[in-house]
């Protein structure tokens, strides 16, 4: 049942942060597509935009869709764990914790559900496993740090959005 359990996690958030990169990268799903996102990230004072938008999309749409996979893990869920980490304080920054308020509760949850994923690994259903693949153990460590450096040093830089909840992040 665990592995049963680990796939649909995977599918559900995985696919969704897929989904949510898509509308940042492709304007897909009704999203702002990367002209939208490339001036929501200027507005965060996150410049150049583009690139900011670029990385943002590239992290939620790759790591959910190799999360909803269960591919090259740990990549997956480091991806979406950096992007949700950087929107909480940025996008999501200064204000009280739930959705309801622009806060930062959609982002934490779903960094501590890939935090999860990333710890227990993709499970029995993953292409992992059906191609016997498996990265090594201290990419996850290395990757963790590499991701606090990088919100440290850009996320502290960004200024709080002076709009209304725009649903980014």
């Amino acid at each position: 049942m665990r592995d049963l359990a680990t796939a649909l996690l995977r599918l559900v958030v995985g696919g969704l942060v897929a989904g949510h990169g898509a509308q940042k990268l492709f304007g897909w799903f009704g999203g702002p597509g990367m002209e939208g996102t490339s001036g929501f990230m200027e507005s965060l004072g996150l410049r150049p935009g583009r690139t900011w938008a670029a990385i943002g999309g590239a992290s939620e749409f790759g790591g959910g869709t190799l999360t909803a996979l269960g591919l090259l893990s740990p990549l997956g869920p480091l991806g979406i764990i950096a992007a949700m980490s950087m929107a909480s304080v940025t996008a999501h920054r200064g204000r009280p914790i739930w959705v309801t308020e622009g806060g930062a509760e959609l982002p934490v949850t779903n960094a501590a559900v890939a935090a999860a994923l990333m710890l227990n690994g993709p499970g029995r259903y993953s292409l992992d496993r059906a191609l016997g693949l498996r990265l090594p153990r201290w990419l996850a460590p290395l990757a963790l740090l590499a991701i606090a450096a990088t919100v440290y040093r850009y996320g502290t830089q960004a200024e709080p959005p002076q709009q209304e909840e725009t649903g980014e992040g």
